[in-house]
């Protein structure tokens, strides 16, 4: 039984041996890319500064007077009128103060009346030469006197009353509440920011400019914002104020520009971009960053034949890195399609498919290659 086991466990084995050896290679994958058509031209340079949407007018608010916060009316991100209260403090003191300043007054004023009388009885027996004239002057100087002390409690009355109404701060203007600085309890100084409060009429973009561009920056006629938060509207913008130095540190200028034609959705602190349009090159295209390819330490990329689906290595010749992209002026023609993605997994002569057919899909035939010069 034994040999006849073997047997059969022999014969099992070069079946399957023989199963394995009979069955056809797997097919070639076709790995999809990513298209781009070139456009001859089409390289408008635009500098790109990234920069804070901030408003031009802010105001740290605080009271004139010191005391202990009571109430807070607003928060971060409240709108608010001019003349709304926004905070308040213990009136107690000021209110003290006011009344003590009045009650000065009131007695002030009873002694100026009391000697204008006297100066006036005085006046008629000095008419009639009962008294002499060094009597009379005695008298006309306590009334100037008196008089001088009504004019001061007077007025420090009216110190009195501002201080108490300054326990209460008012918005200077419409505007957003963007931060706070006190909370109810705390006892603050007079000066002490307790709401910093930004007027809306007017939004801008602070943005940091290199030296050897500022005056790109500051010569240009057309200005675009976008935002991060809404890259496809673009907002017309214009520089308002250009920083007199440059910083020692980072050796750029601070530059605001004002966004002309904001809404509602620039929103301060949100991230922006300031775009100044250039000439550009005529004779030149612009592609992804990720459609070249170094080969020998000299860049290329691989352009799509849509006839046979094949991709050859093209060297081109560069002419300006950008945040955008990258400027081509030899090496490709206009309608060429090159690859924009994946350059690094390719070969000369492979096989290759749109990865999307809808978006950036090569045409049926072989598109026009027009006039880029092939260095």
């Amino acid at each position: 039984m034994k040999p006849a086991v073997s047997r059969l466990c022999a014969a099992a084995v070069v079946a399957i041996l023989a199963a394995c050896g009979a069955k056809a290679p797997p097919p070639e994958v076709v790995r999809p890319v990513m298209l781009t058509q070139v456009a001859i031209g089409d390289t408008g340079d635009r500098a790109v500064f990234a920069g804070e949407v901030k408003p031009r007018h802010e105001a740290d608010l605080g009271f004139r007077i010191a005391g202990k916060v009571v109430a807070r009316n607003v928060d971060v991100g409240a709108r608010v009128k001019k003349g709304d209260v926004l905070a308040r403090l213990d009136p107690a003191d000021v209110g003290l103060q006011a009344e003590a300043a009045q009650a000065q007054a009131a007695a002030a004023e009873t002694e100026f009346r009391f000697a204008q009388a006297e100066y006036e009885r005085y006046q008629n027996l000095f008419r009639e030469k009962f008294i002499s004239a060094s009597a009379l002057d005695a008298k006309r100087n306590t009334f100037d006197a008196n008089r001088a002390k009504y004019e001061q409690a007077k007025a420090q009355l009216a110190v009195s009353r501002n201080q108490a109404s300054y326990a209460t701060l008012l918005a200077t203007e419409d505007g957003v509440v963007t931060a706070v600085g006190a909370e109810p309890g705390q006892v603050v100084a007079a000066g002490q920011a307790v709401v910093r409060l930004a007027r809306e009429s007017e939004r801008e973009v602070a943005i940091s400019v290199p030296e050897n561009r500022i005056g790109e920056v500051t010569s240009a006629k057309d200005l675009v914002v976008a935002l991060w938060a809404n890259p496809g509207r673009a907002y017309r913008a214009r520089v308002r104020e250009v920083a007199p130095a440059v910083d020692p540190a980072t050796r750029t200028f601070a530059v605001r520009v004002v966004i002309v034609d904001a809404d509602a959705s620039v929103q301060w602190g949100m991230t922006a971009n300031v775009g100044v349009a250039g000439a550009g090159n005529g004779s030149a295209a612009l592609l992804p960053l990720t459609s070249i390819h170094h080969r020998d330490g000299k860049p290329a990329v691989w352009r799509y034949d849509p006839v046979t689906q094949k991709v050859d290595l093209a060297p081109v010749a560069i002419g300006q890195y950008r945040e955008d992209g990258v400027v081509i002026t030899a090496g490709v023609g206009n309608g060429d399609w090159v690859v924009a993605a994946g350059v690094h997994k390719l070969v000369p002569g492979q096989v290759v498919k749109p990865y999307d057919a809808g978006k950036g899909a090569a045409p049926a035939s072989a598109p026009t290659r027009n006039s880029v010069a092939r260095s």
